[in-house]
C-alpha cells in the first residue's frame, strides 16, 4: 500500500458577488414612473438582491422592504441577509407591472426599477438603462418600456423605440443619472 501527499491548498480568495447592474436617477430628478433600472444577472432573487440593496442602502437608506410581481420570478425568497440586516420580500401579482421592482427604505422613500431581463442584450439594456433613468423618466409603464424596446430590436432599430425613449429634458449642465456595474 502506498499513500500520496499533497502539497497543502492554499486558502482560495474570497469571492465577491459581481457588482449590481444599475442605472439610477440622481438626486434632485423628477420622479415620473421610474427611478432607474436593473439588469440582474439571472432570476436567483436569493443570490441577486443582496448585491442590489447593498449598492443602494449607502445610496438611498437602508432597503427594508421589496416587493416584485413573480411572473418572471421562479422562486421569491420570504427573507434575504444583507449586510447584518433582513431584508423581507413580497410578491403582488396584480398590483405590481411584471417587469418593475419596488424597494422600500423605513422612513426614506420608496423606489420603482425597471427590471431588465437578465438575458437582455447588452445594446437593448442600455437602451432601456438609459430610458428609465432619463430625467423626466419614461412615459411608459415598466412593461411598455420592454415592449417598446423589444418591437425596435423587430423592426431592425425602426422609430417604434424613438417615441417611448425620450430624450434627455433636464438641465443640460447636471447629470441625470448614476451608472453602477456596467
Amino acid at each position: 500500500m502506498s499513500a500520496t501527499l499533497l502539497p497543502p491548498l492554499s486558502h482560495p480568495e474570497p469571492v465577491t458577488a459581481p457588482a449590481a447592474r444599475l442605472a439610477l436617477k440622481t438626486d434632485g430628478a423628477s420622479r415620473g414612473l421610474l427611478d432607474g433600472a436593473w439588469w440582474p444577472r439571472s432570476r436567483d432573487l436569493l443570490s441577486e438582491l443582496p448585491a442590489l440593496t447593498a449598492v443602494l442602502d449607502p445610496l438611498w437608506g437602508r432597503i427594508t422592504r421589496i416587493a416584485v410581481n413573480p411572473e418572471h420570478w421562479p422562486v421569491i425568497p420570504r427573507k434575504v441577509p444583507v449586510d447584518g440586516h433582513i431584508v423581507k420580500v413580497g410578491w403582488f401579482t396584480p398590483e405590481i407591472d411584471p417587469h418593475k421592482l419596488l424597494l422600500l427604505s423605513y422612513g426614506t422613500g420608496r423606489w420603482d426599477l425597471l427590471i431588465i431581463p437578465p438575458e437582455t442584450g447588452a445594446e437593448s439594456a442600455a437602451r432601456l438603462m438609459a430610458a428609465a433613468s432619463d430625467y423626466d423618466g419614461p412615459p411608459l409603464t415598466a412593461s411598455a418600456l420592454i415592449a417598446a424596446d423589444e418591437a425596435w430590436e423587430y423592426e431592425g432599430g425602426a422609430s417604434a423605440v424613438s417615441a417611448a425613449v425620450p430624450h434627455q429634458t433636464g438641465p443640460p449642465d447636471r447629470a441625470s443619472r448614476l451608472i453602477i456595474g456596467m
